[in-house]
């Protein structure tokens, strides 16, 4: 009687008619694999020459008790494991994201691999709102060194926003904005908890310059937005957020309030519209509840996307008015554009090769 059982080649495909073209493909070049010793997490380690939960030897009845402390772990694993395979199995379903099949069982159908593609940020970027620059990270510190107001872009060497400083965790693009859209478009509210650790760092980037008493504020929809998406998508990665950071740095006060700042008109959205038109559409689009907020405070603005930074300007304008003394931006995403390709020599280096005759 062999010790493992696998679902073979042949035995798998008889599953695959009905799941898809994905799901066929997987099939056709793994095996599953559900009772395994040596392949799959399933099985519960036996030490050899003894019963399951004893030791080999006399001492094996004086460590019972801790054999079954560890052999309830490894029961819990093993039926999440068995779990998995089941779902896999009976229930197979493709990730949203990317439109593998999924290889577990999980509440929100995004596989493993989606949910680690997602890079942080780490090209040179403006020091207030995030936008990344045409300068490689060499040259970007070297110049930071020298300019006492830090590297900045164009729009707020122009037209200074009153905000503090704007921070985003990931450019806006591949799994994570398929991820975004599920979130915003597909009422998949779990997304949230599983994007809540990206914006948590994001929010630690701030911990050492911001106050340690922070008011927490999502941007607001319209109240007719939000009953039709079902939820505001800026207050659940907030909240998810905060659980995360509480956990991280307990010490650290933040209150969430999300009835301080509401949308007193409905804009439309912003995707929809150009640089220009998205400051117009926005343009006292946000009112501040003054009875509520405490004069001098300091307030996190958090929201799922940063495009063009009209939001941001507009929602940190009111705050400040009704007597925020700082304004913090923390986004889970950012929408950066296409870098210059900066080409691996000097920058001042553009003059011809010296001429083979050399010098006379």
């Amino acid at each position: 009687m062999p010790r493992a059982f696998l679902l073979a080649y042949r035995a798998v495909r008889i599953y695959t008619p009905t799941i898809g073209a994905a799901q066929a493909a997987w099939s056709a070049v793994w095996t599953r694999c559900i009772f395994s010793e040596c392949l799959n997490e399933s099985t519960l380690p036996v030490p050899p020459g003894a019963p399951p939960g004893f030791s080999a030897g006399a001492k094996g009845l004086r460590a019972r008790t801790p054999l079954l402390n560890g052999l309830a772990g490894c029961t819990g694993a093993a039926l999440r494991s068995a779990l998995d395979d089941l779902a896999a199995t009976v229930f197979p379903s493709d990730c949203r994201v990317c439109n593998r099949p999924l290889l577990r069982c999980t509440a929100v159908p995004i596989c493993d691999l989606c949910r680690t593609s997602v890079p942080a940020q780490a090209a040179a970027m403006c020091r207030i709102c995030g936008e990344a620059l045409d300068l490689d990270i060499e040259s970007a510190r070297f110049a930071s060194q020298h300019l006492g107001e830090g590297l900045l872009c164009d729009g707020c060497r122009t037209d200074l926003p009153m905000f503090e400083r704007a921070v985003a965790y990931a450019a806006y693009r591949d799994e994570l904005r398929e991820m975004v859209h599920l979130l915003k478009y597909e009422r998949m509210s779990g997304v949230a908890t599983l994007l809540a650790p990206m914006l948590a760092n994001s929010i630690l980037t701030i911990e050492a310059e911001a106050a340690q008493d922070l008011v927490v504020v999502p941007v607001p929809l319209f109240p007719s937005k939000r009953r039709q998406r079902g939820y505001n998508q800026s207050e659940l990665l907030a909240k998810a957020a905060l659980v995360e950071l509480r956990r991280a740095r307990p010490a650290w006060r933040l209150r969430l309030e999300p009835a301080l700042m509401r949308r007193r008109r409905d804009t439309r959205s912003q995707f929809e519209l150009n640089s220009t038109s998205r400051y117009r559409n926005v343009k006292g689009a946000f009112e501040v509840d003054v009875d509520s907020i405490r004069p001098g405070c300091e307030v996190l603005l958090i929201d799922d996307i940063y495009t063009t930074g009209a939001t941001a300007r507009e929602c940190s304008r009111a705050l400040r008015r009704a007597g925020a003394s700082k304004v913090w931006v923390v986004t889970l995403s950012r929408a950066q554009r296409p870098q210059v390709q900066i080409p691996d020599v000097a920058m001042w280096d553009n003059s011809p090769p010296l001429s083979s005759q050399g010098y006379g």
